[in-house]
């Protein structure tokens, strides 16, 4: 088993999307580095702090293709932090020494800090792209499947009729939600950090907070309004969001794989040659994008735990905790991506067997809508004389004594308000779906997709 699943060659593509595992690529975090760097240099020459010339240069050599990689990975284990070496190679680029004026007053933790909510911006964009995605596919199958009665179970087992289309829209609910929640903490996240070696920025003076609103304003980020290198729950906050949104994912996937059960067999994940298949069993098609969200929702509550952890940093500069944070994340919103994937795939595609849901329904022969039969009879026989009748009847019939149509006209007190015919509607389960598609379709005509 490799010991980096996300970045393994033969596992990671299951676990994460190309698109996502670039972002985290250490080409993309040394650019974003440079970016910064340039920033910096770009807004103190507005401020007349370095000269005009030099933010020039800067800006023209930030560039991820000029870096030696095994100098800086050598140096950097060394120093234990990529920003000293590579700012060493940087400073060497720009002519006429015009390289001195890079990181003028900054600290590390200043340019990675930004760097990663650089990275964490165009994350979220990511995953913001496949819950829209996610939610046009569930919003589809609600509304085809407002009215397609299937059964509705509490503890595995036939609860009430419910409709397929109800299902959907309650996890589309929460892919809803998350997406409002995604917007909302972008304010508290995408936050520039430039606040010098204890945060004060006393290095330099009263042009502090200056260069940090002009460096912000350069990144279009916002300036915070005080110092948060040993503060972090804005990054916490996020890998909260990500383990929201792959929970869901994964109860999304459970629900499929029960529903895929040969004795179920109410839906499918789309089929592809070879997809799901057994090396013995040519019959199998197994659920495997539900499988790899179900097992994401596991490993990005794990990475927010270890943010969770984070939090708690030892007074202005973290001795341990920053670091945890260079594996939860990335690994986080890698990890989510393969589980979003896996949602939209087999969402897009998913086969829904109404013909099977309905053979499902029946198979208890009326008994899941025994309590339409209680409501009908209660305002005739009253609440409770009503509840012990269903109740014997339905014990009958389960011992299979009689049908429960059958054991329920046995009872005098029901033959003589009820007639079968009324008694068989009532034991239909397309009856009694309750305000399932009215719930389902106000949903989506509220929504904004």
């Amino acid at each position: 088993m490799p010991p980096v699943v996300v970045n393994q060659g033969l596992f990671g593509e299951m676990f994460g999307t190309d698109e996502m595992r670039a972002l985290f690529s250490d080409r993309a975090l040394v650019q974003r580095y440079l970016d910064v760097e340039a920033a910096l240099a770009r807004a103190q020459a507005r401020l007349g702090i370095i000269p005009g010339r030099a933010a020039a240069a800067i800006s023209a050599v930030a560039q991820v293709e000029r870096v030696d990689f095994a100098q800086l990975a050598a140096r950097t284990e060394i120093v234990g932090y990529p920003i000293l070496p590579l700012v060493e190679q940087l400073s060497d680029w720009p002519p006429d020494g015009l390289g001195q004026y890079c990181h003028w007053g900054a600290t590390t933790q200043d340019i990675m800090d930004t760097a990663d909510v650089l990275q964490l911006r165009d994350a979220l964009a990511l995953v913001d792209q496949e819950l829209a995605a996610i939610g046009a596919a569930l919003a589809t199958l609600a509304d085809i499947h407002a009215e397609t009665p299937m059964a509705g179970r509490t503890h595995l087992q036939h609860a009430l009729p419910i409709s397929f289309g109800y299902k959907c829209a309650t996890w589309l609910s929460a892919i809803d939600r998350h997406r409002a929640r995604l917007q909302q903490l972008k304010p508290r996240l995408l936050v520039v950090q430039f606040s010098g070696a204890a945060g004060t920025l006393a290095s330099l003076g009263k042009d502090g907070l200056a260069t940090q609103q002009a460096l912000a304003e350069e990144l279009g980020l916002a300036a915070p309004a005080i110092t948060w290198h040993a503060i972090r729950d804005g990054f916490a906050e996020t890998t909260g969001l990500l383990a929201l949104i792959a929970g869901t994912v994964g109860k999304i996937g459970y629900d499929i794989m029960l529903l895929m059960q040969t004795e179920v067999g109410e839906v499918l994940e789309p089929f592809v040659a070879g997809r799901g298949a057994s090396s013995t069993m040519p019959q199998k098609r197994n659920p495997i994008s539900s499988e790899i969200m179900l097992a994401a929702a596991k490993i990005v509550r794990e990475q927010h735990a270890l943010m969770l952890d984070a939090l708690v940093q030892d007074h202005e500069r973290a001795t341990g905790p920053w670091h945890v944070e260079w594996h939860a994340l990335p690994t986080a919103f890698i990890v989510a991506s393969g589980g979003l994937r896996g949602a939209r795939q087999a969402l897009e595609g998913l086969e829904v067997r109404p013909e099977l849901m309905a053979h499902n329904l029946g198979l208890t022969q009326g008994l899941i809508v025994a309590e339409a039969v209680m409501m009908g009879l209660a305002p005739r026989l009253g609440r409770q004389h009503a509840h012990d009748i269903v109740y014997a009847c339905c014990r009958r019939a389960l011992n299979g004594e009689h049908s429960f149509t059958d054991a329920l006209l046995a009872e005098p007190d029901v033959a003589a308000v009820f007639p079968r015919a009324e008694l068989e509607a009532l034991t239909e389960p397309a009856n009694y779906l309750g305000a399932a598609p009215a719930m389902t379709r106000a949903l989506l005509a509220q929504r904004t997709p």
